[in-house]
C-alpha cells in the first residue's frame, strides 16, 4: 500500500466516506437499524463535525493528484464527536470505517491515535465508543488501546443497534 495522508475531512469526501461506511457494516453483516448505517448524517460528514468539540480524519493515498483521484483514494475515516448526554470531559470515538484494501496494515491505529492526540489537545479526559459483535476486529484493535467494557450505554447516541459499549481514560 501505498504512503498514507491522514488529513481534516473536507466537504467533498462526504459521499465517498459514506460509501465506505455503510459498505463496512454490510460486508460484516452489522447493517442493521440503530447503527449508522441507517443514520442520514452519515451522508453528511462533513457538515456534523464542523462542531465545536468534534474533528473527523481521512485516510487517503498520497499519491492523490487530482481531485477525482483523491476522492477515489479514499481509504477510510474516524472522528471525535461531543455526542449527546455525554459528560463535558468525555468525547465518543465515533465513524471508524477502512475499505477492506486498508484494513490489517496499522492505518485504523494511527486514525485512533490521532483521534486520541486531538481529544487530549481539546481538553477532553475519556473517550467514549459504542460497537457491535460483528465488528470484532475492532473491537480488538480498541482494547488494544485499553479502552475498556462499560456494561451499558452512556449518553444518548441514538444508535441502539450498538450493544458493545467501550470507556477510555486519556
Amino acid at each position: 500500500m501505498p504512503d498514507i495522508h491522514i488529513r481534516d475531512i473536507q466537504p467533498g469526501d462526504n459521499a465517498p466516506l459514506a460509501l465506505i461506511v455503510r459498505n463496512a457494516l454490510a460486508e460484516f453483516g452489522a447493517n442493521k437499524p440503530g447503527t449508522v448505517y441507517f443514520d442520514p448524517t452519515t451522508d453528511h460528514l462533513y457538515e456534523l463535525f464542523q462542531r465545536a468539540g468534534a474533528c473527523f480524519f481521512v485516510a487517503e493515498s498520497a499519491t492523490a493528484g487530482s481531485a477525482a483521484a483523491t476522492a477515489a483514494l479514499l481509504l477510510g475515516g474516524a472522528g471525535i464527536y461531543p455526542s449527546e448526554g455525554l459528560p463535558p470531559d468525555t468525547c465518543e470515538l465515533c465513524k471508524m470505517y477502512l475499505r477492506p484494501e486498508a484494513r490489517g496494515q496499522g492505518l485504523g491505529g494511527r486514525l485512533i491515535q490521532r483521534c486520541l492526540e486531538q481529544a487530549r489537545a481539546m481538553g477532553y479526559r475519556r473517550v467514549y465508543l459504542e460497537s457491535m459483535p460483528e465488528l470484532s476486529q475492532a473491537l480488538s484493535v480498541y482494547e488494544r488501546f485499553g479502552f475498556q467494557y462499560l456494561d451499558g450505554p452512556m449518553g444518548n447516541t441514538g444508535h441502539f443497534g450498538c450493544d458493545r459499549w467501550m470507556l477510555l481514560t486519556l
